[in-house]
Order: structure tokens, then sequence, then C-alpha cells
């Protein structure tokens, strides 16, 4: 088969991965999009119990829409805030279900090369498919031919360790029955109990953090004995909550505010500058010891929520251009440094930041941001737009810039769960993280997704 006929295999069946097969549609180009879950959106169902900083409208991608308004499908109202479960079951499955067979799922995949070549070799390579690996839910193996990739995996399934040099701390592994890396979902009786009663350590500073914190506070005033122990690498200065009030994330600042309320209260205390290196048993209990020495009272769990990573294993042997210090396309990586972005500081962008040197291989949405911490749904939905565009040889579109990021209004949002007034944006945009609250993909916040 010529090499032009083949699909453009997308990697995740999440906002962003749908997002692509559906500009692949609209532009004559046949997707074949492989999800290692049983049903779309796999990762964002893990926190369907998170209210987004985005609201509906920035939330969907006008290619996909199209898709699905000869279903009868309608539009959630613009201005209210989705969970993450709502996400998955009122837009994302129903767009899988609109591309039908054009989505597999239960096919994890386990490698992407060129036909006959290991990214070694020079000759002939651009002219050769890409072949797909994959190992199937009944655990059987193939290959799929490709004409081109777009990974759109995300970043949720690999979480950062507990340790400070970003390698888990000794310990850590053997003690994973008593540590999570995800924000609990108090409403479930079940983790209810594991965190009732009991002394958590919550391990990391950023919105994910703040959530936890405010969770246990809640459950705290409720259940007697329930206390938060708030691990920070740094010392507390006017920034470690956030903005609070003038935070232009009114949502950000509002589970900043509610973050400091819990250690103000006495629901948590913070232990500054620790840097874990190391978990030792004590009975049931466990001990943290930072690097230089100083070891924790006991605690029955640890939350750990230091962020998130790609997974750029079954990517080896294509040659790819990141950034050392963020694992992010390299002509990416200046726009989203943390250290210098938010969100809304960050333009839109497309095929020429996102091009690697293995041609027509592409990381989009939360996975291209590699390990920096904030996502929006919007910006990965240009991203695919641009690369879909390419794809087709539609130059002029692919480097057209076809959305508007104003700095401040698409950065608020609700992300306190079920709150009565967090489910509209009255007070502002969408955010930058997804879940919003949780740095995933895709997108994530940081997931995984976006949002």
């Amino acid at each position: 088969m010529e090499k032009q006929n083949l699909p453009v295999v997308v990697v995740g069946a999440g906002p962003v991965g749908l997002a692509a097969a559906a500009h692949l549609v609209e532009r004559g180009i046949e997707p074949l999009v492989l999800e290692a879950g049983a049903s779309a959106a796999t990762a964002v169902r893990d926190w369907a119990h998170v209210r987004l900083f985005s609201p509906w409208a920035e939330v969907t991608d006008p290619a996909a829409e199209k898709l699905l308004a000869p279903t009868g499908w309608l539009r959630p109202d613009g201005a209210t805030y989705p969970t993450g479960g709502d996400w998955a079951e009122r837009y994302l499955q129903p767009l899988a279900d609109v591309l039908g067979d054009q989505v597999r799922y239960g096919a994890t995949v386990t490698g992407v090369a060129r036909a006959g070549r290991d990214r070694i070799v020079d000759s002939g390579r651009e002219e050769q498919p890409f072949t797909v690996h994959i190992e199937t839910a009944d655990g059987g193996e193939e290959r799929i031919a490709a004409r081109a990739v777009i990974d759109a995996s995300g970043t949720w399934s690999v979480p950062g360790p507990m340790g400070a040099n970003g390698i888990p701390a000794l310990g850590e592994k053997s003690a994973s029955d008593h540590v999570a890396y995800r924000v609990p979902d108090l409403k479930d009786p079940a983790v209810r109990a594991r965190y009732a009663g009991k002394r958590t350590a919550v391990v990391g500073s950023g919105a994910s953090a703040f959530t936890a914190l405010a969770l246990l506070a809640d459950l705290a005033g409720e259940e007697a004995d329930t206390h938060a122990v708030w691990i920070l690498r740094r010392g507390i200065g006017d920034a470690t909550y956030g903005g609070g009030e003038a935070d232009q994330l009114p949502a950000r600042g509002a589970l900043g505010l509610r973050a400091r309320a819990a250690v103000e209260q006495g629901y948590a205390s913070a232990v500054t500058g620790f840097r874990t290196e190391a978990v030792e048993r004590d009975g049931d209990r466990l001990v943290l010891v930072a690097e230089d020495g100083r070891r924790l009272d006991a605690v029955d769990e640890v939350v750990v929520l230091t962020g998130f990573r790609p997974d750029l294993t079954f990517l080896s042997e294509l040659r790819l251009g990141l950034d050392e210090r963020l694992q992010a396309p390299t002509a990416l990586a200046p726009l989203i440094d943390p250290n210098v972005h938010s969100c809304g500081t960050v333009y839109p962008h497309g095929v020429r930041e996102l091009s690697h040197p293995e041609q027509d291989v592409y990381l989009v949405g939360m996975k291209s941001y590699g390990r920096a911490p904030t996502f929006l749904a919007m910006t990965g939905y240009e991203q695919v737009r641009s690369v879909t565009a390419a794809l087709a040889g539609d130059h002029e579109a692919a480097e057209r810039v076809e959305l508007t990021l104003p700095e401040t209004g698409v950065c608020g949002g609700a992300g306190l769960f079920d709150e009565p007034d967090a489910a509209r944006s009255d007070e502002g945009g969408g955010c930058c993280a997804a879940p919003a609250t949780l740095q995933i993909g895709i997108g994530t916040p940081a997931s995984p997704g976006g949002c």
C-alpha cells in the first residue's frame, strides 16, 4: 500500500487525541486512534470527581462539534464548568462513538519506529512508513503501518515520585500500599475510610496539593484525629499559597486560600525545606526522612503530588528533538518554561514548534509540554488543527494562528469540586491544567488531558 494511503495513528483517546482524529476526518485523512483503556478518556475518568477550571466553552473542539452535530448532540451550557466525569460522558465518549471503528480500545502502544529502520539508519528513512507495535487486551501483539504518528497519550500514567531528586525515595516503592499519587476522592466510602482519623502527609506545592489539603481539612472537621502534614521542599513565602484574592485565576486563588486556612485552623501542619530521601516503616506507619537527616513523626498515609512526566520509552527508536530540562519539543520548551510563563502568557503554537528531526511524528497535548505543569485544552486543539493541516499539505493553514488566548480571562474557573457557586464562569474563563487541580494529560493538570 502507498504510504499516503495509510492511516495516521493517534495514540490516546483523550481530549486532544480525539480532537486530532476529528480534524483528520475533516481533512479527508483516515485516523486510527489507539487507546489502552476500555473506553474513551480513560485518564480523565480517573479524576471524574474533579471540576475543571475551564468552562464547557473552552473544552470542546470545533471540528469535533461538527462531527457530533448530526447525531443530535447538544453542546452543554458554555458558561458552566464540567467535572472530569461530565467531560468524559457528555463529550469525549460521544465523540469516540461517532468515530466508530476509527477508535480501537484495549490497544497499548509498546513501540513506534520506521519500518525496517532503527534510529541509527539514514538510508531511505523518510520514504518508509511508521510501524506501530501494540499489545491487545487479550495479550496478543500486532503491527500497524502508519503514514504519520500523533502521540496524544498525555502524562497521567507517570506521576512524579516522592524523592526530591526526581527518583523514588528509598523505600517508596515498598511502601506503595500506603502511598497514593492522585488527589483522593473522599466521596468514595472506601477512599474516605483510608484517610478518616488518620495522619496523612501531602507532598507537593501546586494546585493538586492545595486541593488535597482542602479536602483533608474538610474531613478533619468531620472525623476526629484526621490531620494533614504538608511537605514543602522550599520555605513558605508570599507566593506559597498562590495569589489569593488577587490571583488572576480566581479558582486557583480560592484553592490557595483554603490551603492556608487548613494550616491556620490547625487541620494541617506545614514542614518546610524538607526534601525526602527515604521512607521507613514503623509498624503499619511510615516515617519520612529528609536529605538533611530530619525525621518526621510517623504518618498513616502519603499523598504524593509532585507533577507528571511523559512516557518516552515506546518512542525510543524515533529521532525526537527534546529539551533537556522539560522533555518538551526544543522549539516549544522556551515558550512554556514555568519559570517564565503562566498559561495566559503562552501564545498559541502549532506544527512549527511541534516538529522533530523525525518527519511526521508529533507529540501533542499535555505530552508536548513534557514536565511543564500547565496546559490548556484550547492550546491542544490548536496544536492538532495545525498539525493535521500540515499532514494534509495545507501549509498556509498550518502556519496560521486561529486561536487567541488573552493574558487574563482564560485562566479562571471553578476547581472547587461541587461547591454551589463554582459551576458557572461568571468571573472568568478557563484553566491551565487538566484536570485543573491535577496536572495531567489531557489534558490535563496537569492529563491528563488539558483543561
